[in-house]
């Protein structure tokens, strides 16, 4: 691993132990050559994903691009930092064991949506702001009007 201080390239482990989030491994390294000290993950990947654009162009997959969407749409809103981290390791797992390598990114963004909706509403349509192109006022009205249980009939 390389020192993000001085970029040498022989750096030493000193502890390692599973994350909080019990799907990657924390390690604390030491470099020998500037003397610092920092932290890097490791998570296990069973498969390298592509996703496929709706354009048609391919890029590989990027979990810390999903982790940074996720996190902007759960900006100050009250749920836990491990929350978060642990649906992200979720849709990860869900996308590798899909069995394809090939992913459409709208899959991506469905599956995104349900989890959001699932831990918070506001996020929920912040995400969906973005995914779905909102141009205007009335498009949040109308997405926000679907999520609205229809008033009881009165008798």
């Amino acid at each position: 691993m390389r020192c993000p201080f001085c970029g040498n390239i022989d750096t030493q482990v000193k502890d390692s132990r599973p994350a909080e989030d019990h799907v990657s491994i924390r390690r604390r390294r030491f470099c020998p050559a500037c003397g610092g000290r920092f932290t890097t993950y490791e998570r296990v990947q069973l498969r390298d994903l592509v996703v496929v654009k709706s354009n048609g162009r391919r890029e590989d997959f990027d979990r810390d691009k999903l982790e940074r969407s996720i996190r902007i749409s759960m900006q100050k809103r009250p749920v836990e930092p491990e929350r978060i981290d642990q649906m992200i390791s979720g849709i990860v797992r869900r996308l590798e064991s899909m069995g394809e390598t090939d992913i459409p990114s709208k899959t991506i963004g469905e599956i995104v949506m349900e989890a959001l909706a699932r831990i918070d509403t506001v996020a929920y349509v912040r995400f969906a702001s973005v995914y779905k192109n909102f141009q205007a006022a009335d498009d949040f009205d109308k997405f926000v009007s679907e999520l609205r249980p229809d008033p009881a009939p009165e008798e």
